[in-house]
């Protein structure tokens, strides 16, 4: 009898560890797959925090190199993570957000930052080009180092209104970064509804290196294609152009457009992470 009860115990607990192991696998959202994520926080102050995703290969734990995203309007994220993956947040559709999957390997590990915590529903435009912006991220990053010792190299990837912060913090502690890419970069700071702080910004006013990745086809009349290869120009910086890509829907300046790089995400994260881990801009045309 005994041994009927354990036979009949074993078969039992089958079924249900299988539909654990499928179940868990089938929840992990789509931007997620292949990553291995924890929730950061640190302290600013005794009422406020900074928070961040950070995101590895799942299996690898000796990254080398922290890509910091820094997403678009209204650059506050308020994730969750649940279970070692980020399941929800206010800004899921966010380019970087949705395609970090694909710049995440044995090598590059990701830290999606939000905004910080009293900011209310946007980050403003004013702190993101402020010293006490840098200073916050900062803090975020010296946790994941000391979580993570083998990280040599961070790079700062913005896109659209989070570009205000990857330009300026390297103003601010420039030996801190590797390198700065800027995505959909804000152009034209002179548009209506744009961002002044980056009206006449000099991308040389540090030795940090700098990147700029923008769709030719770009609709947002915050970060026209023309402007971006006048200052990429103007700079010598390098200009990597995207072109093609597919289903877009929504407004021009919102995520799923061109302006968001959809239909090309894959490839736009595999020049970034080649990027990182080069420090050259290895090709300058992505179609």
């Amino acid at each position: 009898m005994n041994e009927l009860i354990r036979k009949l115990t074993y078969y039992a607990f089958i079924p249900t560890l299988l539909w654990s192991i499928c179940g868990s696998a089938q929840d992990v959202p789509a931007h997620a797959q292949g990553l291995s994520e924890e929730l950061i926080s640190v302290e600013l102050s005794p009422s406020k925090k900074q928070v961040g995703v950070f995101s590895k290969k799942t299996g690898i734990n000796k990254p080398t190199k922290l890509a910091v995203l820094l997403p678009g309007h209204p650059s506050v994220v308020r994730p969750v993570v649940e279970n070692g993956v980020m399941v929800n947040s206010r800004l899921t559709g966010n380019f970087l957000i949705r395609a970090r999957r694909f710049l995440v390997d044995e090598n590059v590990a990701s830290l999606i930052v939000d905004c910080e915590s009293e900011s209310g529903n946007e980050c403003a435009s004013s702190y993101q080009a402020s010293r006490q912006r840098q200073e916050d991220v900062d803090k975020l990053i010296a946790e994941i180092k000391n979580r993570y010792p083998t990280i040599i190299e961070v790079w700062l990837v913005g896109t659209s209104m989070g570009t205000i912060s990857s330009a300026f913090m390297p103003t601010y502690n420039p030996a801190a970064y590797a390198g700065a890419i800027h995505t959909a970069a804000i152009t034209d700071p002179y548009a209506r509804g744009s961002y002044r702080e980056l009206g006449g910004f000099d991308y040389k006013k540090v030795a940090t290196p700098q990147f700029f990745v923008h769709h030719k086809n770009d609709p947002c009349q915050l970060t026209s294609y023309q402007s971006a290869k006048s200052i990429a120009e103007k700079y010598a910086v390098p200009l990597i152009t995207v072109t093609g890509g597919g289903g877009f829907q929504g407004a021009a300046c919102q995520a799923f457009t061109e302006h968001g790089f959809r239909g090309k995400e894959k490839e736009v994260m595999q020049a970034i992470t080649a990027i990182i881990k080069s420090g050259k801009a290895l090709q300058l045309d992505i179609d």
